[in-house]
């Protein structure tokens, strides 16, 4: 006989996902809209929590409705929380210490490891959604260089106005167009820059194109909760029969 132990309502959606509380349209590959992950994920909205407040204002003040939810999704059953603007690596290691599971905060945390694979002379530039307020603060919370070549999308383009001013309505060709713009700038001032990570969780639908355009590899918070989802829920391997090992 087997014995399953519960203490958990959710079982099988081991990611959990805190949102800030937003209105503006969610295509697939955006974090936001959950048919971007082939894995089950589950969400929880911080109320209060605007694009503005976390973006071009201090979530150190939203840190505590951060964690009730982030304790709320755990206690249903999630292993590991993230959550959907890079910006909260700020409040990373407050997360960490109060949930007691895995946290991922912040896509930016990817930035380290892809630089220590980046070959002499190479250096990975990031992509944010708003560089006049990306700060040392948050370079630092997720440990990365604080001369790391930073671009960003116009303030006052679609993508960024649009997101963080929580519109209803959004034009995705426009944003694409923005997020290329912002990668073609960030390219042409930095030519050594070996690889991109995309702060912004909004801009995941854009990184494919964003990679043709500049021809090297693109990060994103999809690369890293699929990464870190893959060691909350390792595949499971059988042993085939023609398989050597298994003689």
């Amino acid at each position: 006989m087997t014995t399953h132990l519960g203490g958990k309502t959710v079982f099988g959606a081991n990611v959990g996902i805190l949102m800030l509380e937003t209105q503006f349209p969610r295509v697939v590959g955006d974090m936001g809209n959950a048919l971007t992950w082939p894995f089950p994920v589950q969400y929880r909205v911080v109320r209060g929590a605007t694009p503005d407040l976390v973006v071009r204002n201090d979530p150190n003040k939203l840190a505590q409705l951060f964690i009730d939810e982030a304790r709320d999704l755990v206690k249903t059953g999630a292993d590991g929380i993230t959550t959907n603007c890079g910006f909260l690596a700020l409040i990373q290691d407050q997360l960490s210490e109060a949930v007691g599971v895995p946290v991922a905060a912040s896509s930016l945390m990817q930035v380290p490891l892809i630089q220590a694979m980046l070959p002499p002379g190479k250096r990975v530039g990031v992509l944010t959604i708003s560089k006049d307020t990306l700060t040392e603060a948050h370079l630092t919370a997720a440990n990365i260089a604080l001369d790391t070549p930073i671009g960003g999308t116009d303030v006052n383009g679609e993508f960024s106005s649009g997101i963080l001013n929580d519109r209803a309505s959004l034009d995705f060709d426009q944003c694409e167009t923005d997020n290329l713009q912002a990668a073609e700038k960030l390219m042409q001032q930095h030519t050594d820059i070996g690889a991109i990570v995309l702060e912004c969780t909004n801009m995941v639908p854009y990184a494919a194109a964003i990679r043709k355009l500049t021809g090297v590899p693109v990060y994103s918070i999809y690369s890293f909760v699929s990464w870190f989802q893959s060691g909350l829920m390792p595949r499971r391997f059988s042993m085939a029969l023609d398989d050597p090992l298994s003689r």
